[in-house]
């Protein structure tokens, strides 16, 4: 299921790339920019909410006893 989560994130952010895309192309017609920046707006909090979604899990997971326990973050390995 996190995988599909992940998919989902990864989609969502090509389909904001692609219509900052739009949005910056000169030739669109307003109606077209409104279009696409009301697509953006949707795409944008479609990302938010998968990624508060994934941030309230990661808190959950790290609880121990009904309280928190503060977990010291590694940077990933550079390859």
């Amino acid at each position: 299921m996190a995988k599909t989560k992940k998919l989902d994130l990864e989609k969502t952010f090509s389909e904001l790339e692609t219509t900052i895309e739009k949005l910056e192309n000169e030739q669109s017609t307003l109606q077209d920019s409104l279009t696409a920046f009301e697509q953006g707006i949707k795409l944008t909090r479609q990302a938010q909410q998968t990624l508060l979604e994934a941030e309230q899990k990661v808190k959950l997971l790290l609880e121990a006893d009904g309280e928190p326990q503060p977990q010291e973050f590694s940077e990933p390995a550079q390859e």
